[in-house]
């Protein structure tokens, strides 16, 4: 099992310290923010499409294709009476000149983000105090 080290360095950010990164969040100025850094659903939402990206990207690059003008849209719906994520649909542009007969082999390799692929099967969570 891996730690991951969360603080919280002042406001309402909260920083995680990972793999020697440090990621930061913030909330919106309107939430009693700064507004200086996405949230933590921001990142979560941004983790399922460069996810799917990264994916896709080494798809087409492990077949030497251009990967010019490669690109995915995310587009998020979030269930009013929830405020959770309903559905998620993402869009992938692909490259001018990219061979149709790789557009379902794409696509597959987009859904086989692991970001995607833990929410299909989601893990259980423990939380503890001290």
């Amino acid at each position: 099992m891996s730690d991951m080290e969360i603080s919280f360095p002042g406001g309402k950010k909260v920083s995680a310290s990972w793999h020697g990164f440090e990621i930061a969040t913030d909330q919106p100025a309107g939430g009693g923010g700064e507004g200086s850094a996405p949230t933590p659903f921001d990142l979560f939402l941004a983790s399922l499409g460069t996810c799917a990206g990264i994916f896709a990207l080494g798809f087409i690059q492990s077949r030497g294709l251009s990967s010019e003008g490669l690109k995915i849209n995310v587009s998020f719906e979030v269930d009013q009476a929830t405020h959770l994520l309903s559905r998620a649909v993402m869009r992938i542009t692909l490259p001018a000149g990219f061979p149709i007969k790789y557009k379902d082999a794409v696509i597959k390799a987009a859904e086989q983000c692991l970001v995607k692929r833990t929410m299909d099967n989601p893990p259980a969570f423990v939380i503890t105090a001290e």
